[in-house]
């Protein structure tokens, strides 16, 4: 029992599951704002435009039991609307990502150069490559003028 107890300590303290764990907890609240957005923004402009609230839609089977297909399609609609949002707001999160990510590949580009003899990649201070030993020329620094 105390082996059980110490390998579900193990799981519970690893990092894939408190970061699983943040992420549920943050879509749950993000799926509250998604769904407001959803309901009171963007299906009262299609009412507008529709004017028809398919929730009312419905089908008597017998005595009081009805058919509420319209909820129905309420709900498909809602859902392609939300998919919708967080295929844009994940797009535009990987297009901001993938801006910030190739500007730090340029900076880090900067901070390289090419050894003549063996043709490494080099830190660009370097006056020895460390991969063939081969002594660099160093270009002459730039003086001011006073």
């Amino acid at each position: 029992m105390k082996k059980f107890f110490k390998e579900f300590k193990e799981f519970i303290s690893r990092g894939n599951v408190m970061d699983m764990a943040i992420g549920i907890i943050i879509g749950g609240a993000f799926t509250g704002i998604v769904s407001s957005l959803v309901e009171d923004v963007i299906n009262p402009f299609l009412g507008l435009f529709g004017g028809m609230n398919f929730d009312r839609l419905s089908i008597r089977l017998a005595g009081e039991a009805t058919l509420n297909y319209g909820k129905f399609i309420t709900a498909v609609l809602n859902f392609l609307i939300m998919a919708l949002i967080i295929f844009c707001i994940v797009k535009a999160m990987n297009t901001l990502s993938d801006k910030m990510k190739k500007e730090k590949d340029e900076e880090e580009e900067t901070l390289t150069k090419v050894c003549p003899f063996c043709k490494t990649e080099i830190h660009i201070d370097a006056v020895r490559c460390p991969h063939c030993t081969s002594v660099l020329e160093t270009e002459p620094e730039k003086t001011e003028k006073c």
